[in-house]
């Protein structure tokens, strides 16, 4: 059996932020289409990992919450889609292209840790999504990384 991994996955609040996964208790990480995000669901993540869910394209991007993971990775549904915004026409469902995983609300963070903190703590500063040109969705992130941030978060 593996050590539990940690994980970022952003999104902007308005779209699907905290609060809702707060409400909902667990969804279906859907529309993810860039395939190094999708390997990372795919191949990477498994159920009990952590994650940092991140608030991004909004006046204070940062980690307001935590969730976890769910479930095995899946066919991502919405590829199937043909009226939908995320079809992938390539796609079959013997050869599908993209995944998802599902992940549940844990807690919304009391303090959440905005971009500026990350950047400015030795202990999170080298993450993943801070790098230049770093615009993925879903980043590994450190088990070092992911204590830093609730320490900062208090």
């Amino acid at each position: 059996m593996r050590a539990k991994q940690y994980w970022l996955i952003k999104s902007e609040p308005e779209s699907y932020g905290i609060a809702h996964l707060k409400k909902d208790k667990k969804t279906a990480w859907t529309g993810v289409r860039n395939f190094l995000a999708r390997n990372y669901m795919r191949d990477g993540m498994q159920v009990g990992d952590g994650i940092l869910f991140y608030h991004s394209s909004c006046a204070e991007p940062g980690v307001y919450g935590l969730a976890k993971v769910v479930s095995k990775p899946y066919p991502d549904p919405t590829q199937f889609d043909e009226k939908g915004h995320y079809f992938e026409k390539r796609a079959t469902k013997e050869k599908p292209v993209w995944y998802l995983v599902d992940i549940a609300f844990v807690k919304e963070l009391k303090k959440p840790v905005l971009i500026s903190e990350l950047r400015a703590d030795d202990g999170t500063c080298g993450m993943e999504t801070l790098r230049p040109g770093s615009r993925l969705s879903i980043t590994p992130v450190k088990e070092s990384e992911y204590e830093r941030v609730l320490e900062l978060a208090k």
